[in-house]
């Protein structure tokens, strides 16, 4: 028997491990972008954390429950993976935010430039009134500036402190009018700032048409786990099957199924995000022909 146990237990763990890379491979983004630093990192590890003790917690007791080493295994996958499941949207509605941020931004930018003040001043003067969404990023572009940064350096920087495509188109017009003294750099900012706004109309619209969306999914993860509970809970003659080896292995089939259910609705209620222009900091574009298309719009 506890040879059985043993098989059955590497048998899970390495099921588990290839549900998390496949899903993680489906879900991976296409560009491979470069290091990120976001004032909410500290916070979101502090996130992580939490929630992995809550996963290992919730995964320890079914597994001492119920006497099975994958119902344990689903159980910590799903103590992980149900704050993003069950989400109310919140990194949407963020990133919503920080993208109406970037276009009230672009916006002052170009009405200061047209004033015939430099980048770099435009920059500093926009700063103290720049959007709240976007304001701490800002900041640290100043303080970079005030320390003796280059300009481009510090525009590379707030590309990678933002991650978000709608500023590097911005922060790419920036660069490349600092780098060739451009005189167009005014309209091209208007029309970023209006196709900014536009995409916040869009995000607005699509928030709205998958709320219901989101209430199914909801309503479905919730009543599978709460009748799996009640299962486990009130009746737990009717899972003697699982108890065996083979049952253990019919589990595991049945969890990754509804492993891909899940994961296929959650992806339904999710916005995808457009490819960033920025790669890294030390690409200007994605392509030389989008930083050669930009450059033209700029002279």
């Amino acid at each position: 028997m506890t040879g059985y146990v043993s098989v059955m237990g590497l048998l899970g763990l390495g099921a588990g491990c290839g549900l998390v890379l496949l899903i993680r491979a489906w879900r991976a983004p296409a560009y491979v972008a470069g290091p990120v630093r976001r004032p909410w990192r500290r916070e979101s590890r502090r996130h992580v954390r939490r929630w992995l003790a809550v996963a290992v917690g919730a995964g320890l007791l079914v597994g001492a429950m119920t006497g099975w080493v994958v119902g344990g295994l689903l159980a910590a996958m799903g103590g992980w993976s149900l704050p993003r499941i069950l989400g109310s949207g919140t990194a949407d509605r963020e990133q919503t935010a920080r993208i109406e941020g970037i276009a009230g931004w672009t916006e002052m930018l170009r009405d200061t430039l047209a004033a015939a003040v430099g980048l770099e001043q435009t920059i500093l003067a926009t700063a103290p009134a720049a959007p709240e969404a976007i304001r701490p990023q800002v900041a640290d572009l100043v303080a970079r500036l005030e320390r003796g940064e280059r300009l481009n350096t510090s525009l590379r920087h707030l590309a990678d402190d933002l991650a978000d495509p709608t500023a590097d188109l911005v922060i790419a017009a920036l660069i490349l009018s600092s780098e060739h003294q451009a005189r167009q750099l005014a309209p091209l900012l208007g029309e970023l700032a209006a196709t900014a706004r536009a995409q916040v109309e869009m995000r607005h619209r699509v928030e709205a048409s998958r709320t219901r969306t989101r209430t199914t999914m909801r309503v479905v993860v919730i009543t599978t786990l709460a009748f799996a509970g009640a299962l486990i809970l009130f009746n737990p003659q009717f899972l003697t099957p699982y108890d065996s080896v083979a049952g253990q292995l019919i589990l595991l089939l049945i969890g990754a199924l509804f492993t891909v259910a899940f994961v296929w609705l959650r992806r339904m209620a999710r916005i995808e995000e457009p490819e960033r222009f920025f790669t890294g900091l030390e690409n200007v574009g994605r392509t030389p022909e989008a930083a050669a298309t930009m450059h033209q719009e700029v002279t």
